[in-house]
């Protein structure tokens, strides 16, 4: 569809409004006098955005309150432009009061305008992956203070995980109105299932100093297949919410 990527191109209303998503059609927005393809996106999927955003339509109204800027976009094709003498008016927000409270709020505070989960996330992501990472280095080693150190780690990704759950819940609520999509089902299955697993990890360790000194019986083995257990299953967390964040469009 070449025409479609021909950012000059112009839409009227009606034109606009064939593209909602339904029957395989492509999804459409027009933001600030731009249209957008963002068929790509899981969070468009079937022509709706949060259960309140519906595409083939001018959504700058509806942008002013959203959580974040006119970058997300950068993500996806603009196709073309709304024509001026058909720009249609900007449709009433739809977004429940609490909703919009909060996202006044969090706009108002430097730190929160991109809400605290995306910059959270990254420390349990590092602190599991350097366990995983320190251990191993130990095993090569023989370098104690390398297992040691894996063990701190461990405990600072413990520490971290229920606050990222907690500021991943609210985020989920204030910016998917949480809605059940797939990586966030996954999301919340793991996380918790990544929680125990570290914590049952850390208090073995505690418990028994030298679980592997000895690679000769098989709780040894286990631990060390849960330890290295830890960097691909916080990975696959990790990597849905990349899905959520960086949806990759189709060409």
């Amino acid at each position: 569809m070449a025409e479609d990527r021909d950012k000059n191109r112009q839409f009227t209303t009606q034109e606009l409004e064939s593209y909602r998503g339904a029957k395989g059609q492509r999804v459409y927005i027009a933001v600030k006098g731009k249209v957008y393809d963002v068929s790509g996106s899981p969070l468009w999927e079937g022509g709706e955005h949060m259960g309140a955003h519906k595409a083939g339509g001018d959504l700058t109204g509806e942008f002013e309150e959203a959580p974040h800027g006119e970058e997300v976009f950068e993500r996806y094709p603009q196709v073309g432009v709304m024509a001026e003498e058909n720009a249609p008016e900007a449709p009433a927000v739809l977004i429940s009061p609490a909703r919009q409270f909060w996202l006044r709020q969090t706009k108002r505070v430097p730190l929160l305008r991109r809400h605290p989960h995306p910059m959270l996330v990254h420390f349990p992501i590092a602190f599991m992956i350097a366990t995983t990472a320190f251990t191993l280095l130990y095993l090569f080693t023989g370098v104690r203070s390398f297992e040691v150190t894996g063990w701190h780690c461990l405990a600072g990704g413990v520490l971290f995980i229920p606050v990222v759950m907690l500021t991943g819940w609210f985020t989920w609520w204030l910016n998917y109105e949480s809605r059940w999509l797939t990586p966030v089902i996954v999301k919340l299955t793991l996380s918790p299932i990544l929680l125990l697993l570290g914590a049952g990890l850390w208090l073995w360790r505690l418990v028994d100093p030298g679980i592997l000194t000895s690679l000769g019986d098989w709780p040894s083995w286990v631990y060390l297949a849960l330890i290295c257990l830890l960097t691909p299953l916080v990975g696959v967390i990790g990597m849905c919410g990349a899905v959520l964040t960086f949806p990759i469009h189709p060409e």
